[in-house]
């Protein structure tokens, strides 16, 4: 979510002398009901009904201050908005790898402390401003990393859902504290359900069938729910099978399933409001707060501080019938629950009030972000052992590359302390003795008017100037450092002042510290002109917008006074500038990876340019100059080593062919450089593994982002058949492990136990992640590849054995079956497989498991048309705005549902919607679309898509409509067993299907 723009005043009213009557709500030895039925009871209808907001009303006769719902901590505490002017205020505390690099740990202990530094230094901040820094906390973010041009990859932890619920719950354990009752933060899982993509993320529609949605979305959200280690879930923007998830009443009915604890659901920002406009799913904002409300969402993001549209919008729905006080009573409940076990209304603040700033930024903190960064770094490449340096024999280093110097947060990051850039961090541990030589490797260019003969030029101030045309000479404020982030896009960096040009809403100027901001105002593309010359493009991202001022004119011109401005809409009347180089960057990393023994090249991605919140990545290629950078210094020092720092996967496949030696991170906080170093000289020895499949080109990639069903389109390791550049779970040690002697048994709890002996065999002390799949053998329907089910980080010493125990719950092999809407363990060999990434897989064993046989389906039942087993051409959509999900077609669509058993089949029944004028035709077919025509219903416009009409037909089994049924066994084609096909001529809506006698 982009965050709240402002916030009430805040902080706890003082008790009165009449008011310290000790009130039963404030009674910690009552049951929790029981205080917050009494704390209802004393509320102004008014004030309850704000409790359904972000920031609700405060009660100064009970001694009730402001309290706000959410505060940013995706890898440590970030940010959250000023109560006094809506200005965002990031915290200055620990920060973290971001969540991705957390994730590629795989190490759930480590990831626990992580999240117990960010509960407390939470807590530390709450105690200076409680209204601003509030204790419910929008992390983690659960989002499962189907497709790595999601922008908002770094934010999520993996492809898969096993993993992702083990970080999420350790990672939430840690921020909610160990107390039975009371909670140390009050963390939200982000952004149900089924949200992998920014392009319209307010109006696009996720189609999820079943089995997708059981068994792949959800299970990214049960685990840390059911294990306590979340208070609610963050509702996502989009639609989720044509239901804004806003309003989805799995909110309710599904997620509520999965504990006995009372959670507190919230809305994401201006999501509320979204329902009426941009989504136009409801007439007036009442009818949508009260759908809101009914469907299990408790709280309403919208508004900004001022909780009076939503008291007005819900006190309207009460008065219209749309709402009734109970729903109220439930919604403000479930709020009210987290404050008490956040200890608000205990007269001592609860266990953890004793938190204050001094848990903030510690050496332990300090300590931990090292550690957890280079636990999080993973050795994609290591040709004849490359790394690790050895500190005594390498003399001389160039650490070259854009990133070589730098750290950049992201939007959901806080203010680290420090940074230790990579460059930092090798000088310091190459120390006095060695040289270390650094360069960016990125060329400064000078900008000249041909027409004027001036150069562009900024200020050389710490706080810039505008950039305008006025230099005759190309001096140090005419020059600017070019960044190539790919697709065209670069940064300008004043080579005056360090500062980067950036639009402010009327010009230009040199007064940026990094790219950021929500619009990112700091991307230009330089383009080239057929005499020449070059002219430059505007490209920060509000120019998408209307309303902005860039909108239109996105070409830079001169303006009368001299200033750059935006002046034209294509390219033909801009002005055209010479471009003169003022010093090659690839040349002086040439240079300086010439003259050192080691080249060290740091490349990548740029937070806020290569794709974020709103923003989806078009592709996933590391940026052509910074390729190019990297080939030129392979080719002058063959001893090359790559750091690639991005959030996400990248196709480097002319790096993997010619690179010696790669190390991936993501962007690890503050603590980068120190664990740059660490793993490059051995002091550490890399164990993460990469929680993503990447691709070897963006071309693997499905070509549609919006294509949510993994198991049909073949996406993830789940079901990926094609042999990607690095396989999920992978990663390389400095020394080496043999598996051994696997045992599979099942206990008597019917959990299946895995045993194998893991060996170091190398000279270095090392962890290895132990990872365990399944492979179900036979079974009615698509099965994965194969399923991540346990895994293990284990650390040995240099010939040291240990016995890797991992358990399966038999119950986890289920999955979802379609025909009977059920969990079904089906009766199979399974193949374990124990190894060290999916592809590399050291040990096997199959099991035979006893389960069930799925029958024939039976579609003399009335069946949901979302129960198919194949589609083509077809949409999941809302079969009302309360509940239901039906299948919309169109011209040429169909559906099937496979092994039916048609013995009783005589008629086909279906209800269905047609909003078009005018009849379509629904055709039952057999065992293909274009199979044998059994049956022909015709369907007539209903004259709206939520309106649902019967409609029949007589089906024929080879001897005339309806012979042969009701009369003794018949041999016609129909009976026995088919796949049958509903192929559709025309936009209709099924909501369910028979065919019965």
């Amino acid at each position: 979510m982009p965050g709240v723009v402002c916030l009430a005043l805040v902080g706890l009213v003082p008790t009165t002398s009449a008011q310290a009557e000790d009130y039963p709500f404030r009674d910690p030895d009552l049951p929790l009901q029981t205080r917050i039925d009494d704390l209802l009871g004393r509320l102004t209808q008014d004030e309850e009904i704000s409790l359904l907001h972000q920031f609700p009303l405060p009660v100064p006769r009970l001694g009730i201050g402001h309290f706000r719902s959410g505060t940013e901590a995706v890898h440590g505490l970030a940010w959250t908005t000023s109560p006094a002017d809506g200005v965002v205020h990031t915290a200055t505390a620990t920060t973290f790898p971001q969540a991705v690099g957390l994730a590629s740990t795989w190490d759930t202990d480590l990831l626990h402390q992580v999240g117990t530094v960010v509960g407390d230094e939470a807590r530390g901040y709450h105690t200076t401003d409680p209204g601003m820094w509030g204790l419910n906390l929008w992390a983690p973010v659960v989002n499962l990393l189907r497709d790595p041009r999601w922008g908002r990859n770094e934010e999520g932890y993996s492809e898969d859902p096993l993993l992702t619920g083990a970080i999420s719950t350790a990672y939430g354990k840690g921020m909610s504290g160990d107390d039975p009752f009371y909670l140390k933060t009050a963390p939200t899982l982000k952004h149900y359900l089924a949200y992998n993509n920014e392009v319209h993320r307010d109006t696009s529609n996720s189609s999820v069938p079943p089995r997708v949605l059981h068994e792949y979305d959800e299970q990214a959200f049960e685990p840390a729910i059911s294990a306590d280690a979340a208070t609610g879930v963050m509702a996502s923007y989009n639609l989720v099978n044509g239901r804004p998830a806003t309003v989805d009443p799995t909110l309710d009915s599904t997620v509520r399933s999965w504990t006995d604890k009372t959670l507190f659901n919230v809305s994401d920002a201006n999501a509320p409001a979204n329902l009426v406009d941009s989504e136009d799913y409801y007439d007036t904002q009442p009818e949508a707060d009260a759908a809101l409300i009914k469907a299990g969402l408790d709280n309403h993001t919208v508004n900004d501080n001022n909780p009076q549209p939503t008291i007005a919008a819900v006190k309207s729905a009460l008065a219209q019938g749309l709402l009734t006080q109970e729903d109220i009573d439930t919604a403000a409940s479930h709020e009210l629950s987290i404050r008490f076990r956040l200890g608000e209304f205990d007269p001592d603040g609860g266990p953890y009030a004793g938190i204050t700033m001094d848990a903030v930024d510690t050496p332990a903190n300090r300590e931990l972000a090292r550690t957890t960064a280079g636990e999080a770094m993973v050795l994609l490449k290591n040709q004849k052992n490359a790394l690790p340096l050895d500190a005594n024999r390498t003399n001389s280093v160039a650490v070259v590359g854009p990133l070589a110097d730098t750290t950049y947060t992201d939007w959901y990051g806080g203010t680290p302390p420090y940074t230790v850039t990579a460059l930092d961090g090798i000088t310091e541990r190459i120390g006095a003795g060695g040289t270390v030589t650094g360069t960016e490797g990125v060329d400064r260019i000078a900008l000249k008017d041909p027409a004027t003969g001036k150069y562009l030029s900024g200020g050389a101030g710490e706080s810039g100037a505008a950039i305008t045309e006025g230099a005759t000479t190309a001096d140090a404020t005419a020059q600017f450092d070019v960044f190539d982030w790919g697709s065209g896009i670069v940064t300008l960096r004043s080579a005056a002042n360090g500062k980067y040009v950036g639009y402010n809403w009327s010009g230009f100027a040199n007064d940026q510290a990094q790219p950021n901001g929500w619009f990112v105002q700091q991307q230009f593309t330089i383009e080239d002109r057929p005499d020449g010359n070059v002219v430059l493009k505007y490209a920060g991202y509000e120019s998408a917008y209307s309303w902005a001022p860039s909108y239109g004119k996105q070409y830079l011109t001169i303006d009368a006074n001299g200033a750059l401005a935006l002046g034209a809409a294509t390219a033909d009347t801009a002005t055209e500038f010479s471009r003169e180089l003022v010093a090659s960057g690839t040349e002086a990393a040439v240079a300086a990876a010439k003259a050192a023994d080691v080249a060290v090249v740091v490349v990548g991605s740029q937070p806020f340019i290569n794709g974020r919140e709103d923003h989806d990545r078009t592709d996933i290629g590391l940026a052509a100059g910074q390729e190019a950078l990297v080939e030129a210094v392979v080719a002058a020092n063959p001893r090359t080593v790559v750091v690639l720092q991005t959030s996400y996967p990248d196709t480097i496949t002319w790096l993997q062919d010619h690179v010696p030696a790669i190390v991936w991170t993501t962007h690890a906080g503050q603590e980068t450089g120190h664990a740059v170093a660490d793993v490059l000289f051995g002091d550490t020895n890399p164990a993460g593994r990469l929680t993503q499949t990447w691709p070897k080109s963006s071309q693997d990639l499905q070509p549609d982002l919006m294509n949510y069903d993994i198991i049909s389109s073949g996406q993830t390791y789940l079901y990926d058949t094609t042999k990607p550049l690095y396989p999920f779970g992978y990663g390389l040690s400095y020394t080496s492990f043999r598996y051994s002697h696997l045992r599979v048994d099942k206990k008597a709890d019917g959990t299946l136990r895995a045993r194998v002996d893991v060996t170091n065999t190398g000279r270095r002390t090392g962890d290895e992640v132990v990872q365990l799949y399944t492979h179900q053998r036979d079974s009615r329907d698509p099965q994965p590849v194969k399923q991540l089910r346990a895994f293990d980080r284990v650390s040995l010493d240099p010939g040291q054995t240990t016995t890797v125990e991992l358990s399966v719950p038999v119950a986890d092999l289920a999955h979802w079956d379609v025909t009977r809407e059920k969990w079904v363990v089906e009766t199979s060999a399974y193949d374990v497989l124990v190894g060290a990434s999916s592809a590399d897989i050291r040990q096997k064993a199959v099991v035979q498991v006893k389960g069930e046989k799925i029958p024939a389906r039976d579609l003399s039942k009335v069946t949901q048309a979302q129960n198919f087993d194949a589609y083509r051409g077809i949409e999941l959509v809302d079969r009302s705005k309360e509940s239901g999900t039906s299948v919309q077609t169109a011209a040429g669509s169909w559906v099937a549902f496979k092994d039916a058993d048609l013995d009783r089949a005589r008629t086909f029944t279906a209800a269905v919607a047609k909003a078009d004028a005018g009849n379509g035709t629904i055709q039952v077919r057999l065992d293909s679309p274009t199979g044998r025509l059994v049956g022909t219903a015709t369907v007539a416009s209903t004259g709206d898509r939520y309106t649902y009409a019967t409609v029949t037909a007589a089906l024929d089994d080879g001897r005339g409509p309806g012979k042969g049924h009701g009369q003794g066994p018949s041999h016609g084609s129909l009976n026995g067993r088919h796949d049958v096909y509903l192929v559709f001529d025309s936009t209709v809506r099924v909501g369910d299907l028979s065919l019965g006698s």
